[in-house]
């Protein structure tokens, strides 16, 4: 499912009615306070569904939002939000706790308890909802994780502020087999993101053998451009054997070699259609991108490509969409 909501077609008296009656009745009940009079506030909402995971994308005009005791008490589902910050700032309350968020941070907070957002300087924000149920987090966990802030600070929720990203904004990822792919390890990110955070082995466990695929490849993506990327060092980084690596990564259907090296050419490819293309020769471009010898990178960039990366970037061809 996919669906939008733009108040800019909205006649300004009946704005504010039909974003509360579209919030209500596609995310959750919540009452919201817009603090700019009807004519100037502005909201658009895109909804998708993955599979249970409900992700809404909002960007809008400074509100406050709260789920207060009276709506925390008629949820028909339990569900847990992750909201992830994308520009500027805002702040989650709820259990006693305030977590501020920034760019990247994200914090966790439950539908049955009554907690309130605060947008003071408008609102940009991923929130996906995932069913109590299907996290299946202990009372005391969830109780403990709310309102905190996550991000940085902890690698795995590094890790999960990327990919939640990713997952809300790329249309494919929402589609067909790979939406089916994708619910199960999204749950156990967030579990992992729980464990990790709180510090809690037993509950870290399950979570972290889940999610270590997804870990081992954002550690690859984040390290594309290092000469020295191997399968020893990836094992070593996540205290694994490389025999288990190759185990881990071919129960995702990834050849390592074949993936590093069809991400290292994409990368060149943008570079040589890119602003600075000039001020670089080919083969610097293809060295940053761990291809040392010209005439191999020429190679198989050719037999990717059809063309040559000279001929590439003298055509100055856009980077296709992938």
């Amino acid at each position: 499912m996919s669906a939008a909501l733009d108040t800019t077609s909205v006649a300004p008296q009946d704005r504010e009615e039909t974003v509360r009656q579209a919030v209500w009745e596609s995310v959750v009940r919540i009452d919201i306070d817009h603090h700019l009079p009807p004519k100037a506030l502005s909201v658009h909402i895109e909804l998708n569904t993955i599979g249970h995971i409900s992700v809404c994308t909002a960007r809008a005009s400074a509100l406050t939002i709260r789920r207060t005791q009276r709506l925390a008490r008629e949820e028909a589902e339990p569900a847990v939000f992750l909201g992830l910050q994308m520009t500027g700032t805002s702040m989650v309350v709820q259990n006693d706790r305030q977590a501020l968020l920034r760019p990247g941070d994200f914090a966790l907070y439950d539908t049955t308890v009554p907690y309130t957002l605060l947008f003071d300087a408008g609102v940009d924000q991923h929130f996906l909802r995932f069913p109590r149920r299907a996290l299946a987090l202990p009372g005391r966990s969830l109780n403990e994780i709310t309102a905190v802030t996550l991000g940085s600070d902890n690698p795995i929720a590094a890790l999960a502020s990327t990919y939640f990203s990713r997952l809300s904004t790329s249309e494919r990822m929402r589609q067909g087999q790979y939406a089916d792919a994708v619910v199960e390890p999204s749950i156990e990110l967030v579990r992992a993101v729980v464990a990790s955070q709180l510090g809690d082995s037993d509950l870290a466990r399950a979570p972290l053998e889940a999610t270590l695929s997804l870990r081992i490849m954002q550690y690859v993506r984040a390290h594309l451009a290092d000469r020295d990327l191997s399968a020893a060092r990836i094992a070593a980084a996540h205290g694994i054997s490389v025999r288990r690596l190759y185990a881990v990564l071919a129960q995702s259907g990834v050849s390592l070699g074949d993936w590093i090296r069809s991400r290292r050419l994409e990368e060149c490819r943008r570079e040589l259609t890119g602003p600075e293309r000039r001020s670089r020769t080919v083969a610097a471009i293809g060295r940053r991108w761990g291809f040392v010898d010209a005439t191999h990178f020429s190679k198989v960039f050719k037999r990717a490509y059809g063309v040559s990366p000279k001929a590439w970037r003298d055509q100055g061809r856009p980077t296709a969409a992938l």
